[in-house]
């Protein structure tokens, strides 16, 4: 049987009794959750502007259905890169991560999993998401290489910026470059304006994500919009979130989408608005189910497009 502190999760964001603290082997446990396969909304929202990207691609280019074995590739993909960030953002973090109540648990500063075993974790991780990237075109290898640059500096940012939400922006929504390119071969205004939206909404979703941390981040000395913004969050969610939606509608009109694809950048706004205005900025479990609910907006989205391409065919 089961004991409760078997199932126990590692660090507070963990959902309790989630796969890796049940079923997992118990060797693997701190591997996995130094991949965070134990919390996947982050590989959620790395992957849903890959899907958006390619089927907006596909939808301009008359394709009357995504292509399943790149919607695969980009979930492996998704999951396993992230999965390599966050390890080499861990390493990256380890001293800062012992001083803070929400990481201290994480596998490196709690000894699970020594620097070196993570190092090897992830070149292995990387390896995997390589042979994921080499199924495309030339131009998309060639644009998910040059994502890599970003992915190496992201980590350092909060210790010089108030803006690393937005560097995490630009690195964590590469992939709506990438899914455009794997569908048209070529990068377009649509996949531009595509990827800044996604930007913006990064921003504005990571900063409630940041609120968790802000104690924390200020007697270490680190910066975040959740600091910069302070009171003022949410008329700066209001813009950010607004100024996404109109980026995504021109993108999506652009690429030739429809009235599904209204209908669902409608729905995605109303949960937006319900995110800022039910959000308290004080309570850590508020901003964690906020944070965590843009898993709707993704798949809101996909789901607009992928009809509006159905519907076109018929």
């Amino acid at each position: 049987m089961t004991s409760p502190t078997d199932i126990a999760p590692t660090v507070p964001d963990a959902r309790p009794g989630n796969w890796v603290d049940r079923h997992a082997p118990r060797r693997w446990r701190p591997y996995l959750r130094l991949a965070r396969f134990d919390r996947p909304i982050g590989a959620w929202l790395l992957l849903f502007p890959c899907w958006w990207g390619q089927a907006m691609g596909e939808l301009a280019a008359g394709r009357t259905y995504p292509n399943v074995w790149h919607l695969v590739l980009f979930l492996v993909g998704a999951f396993v890169m992230r999965g390599a960030g966050c390890t080499y953002n861990d390493i990256v973090d380890r001293d800062i991560d012992a001083g803070v109540a929400r990481t201290r648990g994480r596998p490196i500063p709690s000894g699970e999993v020594t620097p070196r075993q993570a190092a090897l974790f992830m070149v292995a991780l990387c390896f995997v998401g390589l042979a994921v990237l080499l199924q495309f075109n030339t131009v998309t290898i060639w644009l998910g290489i040059a994502s890599l640059a970003l992915v190496a500096i992201y980590p350092f940012m909060k210790r010089f910026t108030y803006w690393p939400q937005l560097v995490l922006g630009l690195t964590f929504k590469w992939g709506a470059l990438v899914g455009w390119t794997a569908a048209r071969g070529e990068l377009e205004w649509p996949a531009v304006l595509l990827y800044a939206g996604c930007v913006l909404w990064t921003v504005g979703y990571d900063t409630i994500y940041a609120h968790q941390d802000k104690e924390d981040d200020l007697a270490l000395g680190l910066k975040s919009t959740a600091i910069k913004f302070g009171d003022a969050t949410k008329p700066w969610l209001t813009g950010l979130y607004g100024a996404a939606l109109v980026l995504w509608a021109v993108a999506a009109a652009m690429a030739g989408a429809g009235v599904m694809t209204a209908i669902a950048l409608v729905a995605a706004a109303g949960l937006l608005i319900w995110q800022i205005a039910t959000l308290d900025m004080t309570d850590p479990s508020n901003c964690l189910a906020r944070f965590k609910s843009n898993r709707f907006v993704g798949w809101l989205l996909f789901a607009g497009l992928v009809l509006d391409m159905m519907v076109a065919s018929s």
